[in-house]
């Protein structure tokens, strides 16, 4: 039987092993895919290796730190330098992302976008800016301090930390941070936010399972919004196409997957 794994902190909450768990058994894959709370992201190359898995995938806050310890990276992640899914192939450790294009998919119902205010500046954020640049729409990222700034810097995306921010409309605002994930904070002070949501076409947050705070704001002012649940979706059928190596199509494992969705 092949292993599989999610790591973060917190990973209790993770619809992870429901999704990948309901593939496998739809189609008789002997796998089985399970939750491993990390809470020292420079440890899970040891982890990974000392529970014998088949791969992973890698939640907050480590996806910086799984970049760090593949053997190879591949695809987009060798240009975000942040990876959310881990295959073992040969006894070497090669890194994806598939937040990415999970997140593009999952944008594609709120229409033509041409701009977008990425809040938080970890793994998830250099996903979004990145694939978001590709698909013509301007990132802009906006973090509490310089803290990770430094990336967006380099790679030419304009980023600001609250006191340097300098108001402007985005026809989309998306929270990757964890504030609201198992606290009642937002991601940004509450006039800020309000003042961004009264110019906003629509909203995200990657958060899923709940409604966060960062919800509850963009609810009253009635625009069309997202948790992160469509996002988790398509990220989940790549990484899961990519444990299997392809055994099964994108529309198959998507028709077991999207049935987790229902309760």
């Amino acid at each position: 039987m092949k292993l599989f794994t999610i790591f973060g902190d917190p990973v209790s909450h993770s619809r992870s092993p429901l999704m990948h768990n309901s593939v496998f058994k739809r189609y008789n894959i002997d796998a089985c895919y399970t939750r491993t709370h990390l809470s020292d992201g420079l440890s899970l190359r040891d982890v990974f290796f000392a529970q014998a898995l088949s791969g992973a995938n890698v939640t907050v806050p480590h996806k910086e730190a799984a970049y760090a310890l593949c053997d190879e990276v591949r695809g987009i992640a060798k240009h975000i330098g942040a990876v959310n899914t881990l295959v073992l192939e040969e006894g070497r450790l090669i890194g994806y992302n598939t937040d990415a294009d999970g997140f593009i998919a999952a944008l594609q119902s709120f229409g033509s976008l041409s701009n977008a205010l990425i809040v938080g500046a970890g793994g998830t954020a250099r996903a979004l800016a990145t694939v978001l640049r590709q698909n013509s729409i301007t990132p802009t990222i906006l973090n509490r301090s310089e803290n990770r700034l430094d990336y967006f810097k380099e790679n030419n995306f304009s980023s600001y930390t609250w006191e340097t921010f300098p108001f402007a409309s985005y026809d989309v605002i998306i929270n990757t941070t964890s504030a609201g994930l198992s606290d009642e904070e937002l991601p940004l002070p509450s006039s800020l936010l309000t003042e961004l949501l009264s110019g906003a076409k629509c909203a995200v947050d990657v958060i899923y399972g709940r409604a966060t705070p960062f919800l509850r704001e963009v609810k009253k002012v009635n625009i069309p919004y997202k948790d992160g649940s469509d996002m988790l979706l398509e990220q989940g059928i790549l990484a899961n196409y990519l444990f299997i190596g392809g055994k099964i199509s994108f529309d198959e494992i998507r028709t077991a997957m999207a049935k987790t969705f229902l309760f």
